[in-house]
């Protein structure tokens, strides 16, 4: 047994190109709470200062993070685990890959398929914020405080490679359909360069991010969180062709490596990485 209860923030309007909102939890599970995470290209903040679980990387323990209650987690190009039990509070951001760069002020190649402590940041800024997220009484003045924090960060930052911002809206625009060779030759750049740029900075290379955002928009669809006048999907073989993927085999296989489960069983369901 167990109950789930979000509050969601919007940021300032200047901080919206940035961070989409805020997502405050309060979260507690009487037995042991398990949950697969999809892949994606967005880093996970998590500040929380309730019961701590572990982020693990099916692939390579070495990648997870164990009995945190804060953490980071990089662009993945396969999904995790989170175990935990207890009463969990804290607030989520889900960021954009460049937007995490300026925030969090590392190369996001430094933490991709990676969760870190938050205590492993330079500079402390990140645990110390939690802390005063802890100490402050309700979620109003949570996210205020965010708003800050946030708007501190970004006009301390250097801003990103103009045309690597390009690159990436591009790609994401277009759901990861931009082949990875016309987009360097849009750039202006060799295939080589763009992927050793995107390795350092998004975290992954640009064919990685390309799938991930093809499959963010299908997954959105089966769980529910399609773009508003986007109907659901009649089936597997409809979604396929509508996020063009070769065929349903195409689509069921992406799913496995990145969701960890089929779209059937995946149908209906909602989200835990709400984008």
């Amino acid at each position: 047994m167990g109950a789930f209860e979000v509050v969601v923030g919007r940021p300032d309007v200047r901080l919206r190109p940035f961070v989409d909102r805020y997502v405050g939890y309060r979260e507690r599970a009487e037995l042991p709470l398990v949950r697969r995470e999809a892949a994606g290209a967005f880093v996970v903040l998590i500040l929380g200062w309730g019961a701590p679980l572990d982020v693990v990387d099916p692939r390579c323990a070495e990648r997870g993070a164990y009995r945190v209650d804060s953490f980071v987690a990089g662009t993945f190009d396969a999904y995790c685990v989170t175990r935990t039990i207890g009463v969990g509070i804290g607030v989520e951001l889900l960021l954009a890959p460049l937007a995490a760069r300026r925030i969090l002020g590392v190369p996001l190649g430094e933490f991709a398929n990676r969760a870190v402590a938050v205590e492993r940041f330079p500079g402390g800024w990140l645990d110390r914020l939690r802390c005063r997220l802890a100490e402050t009484p309700d979620w109003p003045g949570r996210f205020r405080l965010l708003d800050g924090a946030v708007a501190a960060r970004l006009a301390a930052a250097e801003p990103v490679d103009p045309r690597l911002t390009w690159a990436w809206r591009r790609l994401a625009g277009s759901a990861g359909r931009v082949g990875v060779g016309a987009l360097a030759e849009e750039l202006g750049w060799s295939r080589r360069h763009l992927a050793t740029v995107f390795r350092r900075e998004v975290g992954l290379p640009p064919k990685t991010t390309a799938r991930l955002l093809r499959f963010a928009g299908a997954h959105a669809a089966l769980t529910g969180d399609r773009p508003v006048g986007e109907g659901a999907p009649a089936g597997t073989a409809e979604l396929a062709v509508r996020y063009g993927y070769y065929d349903q085999s195409h689509l069921i296989r992406e799913f496995r490596e990145f969701a960890g489960a089929t779209p059937a069983s995946l149908a209906g369901s909602h989200s835990s990485n709400p984008g």
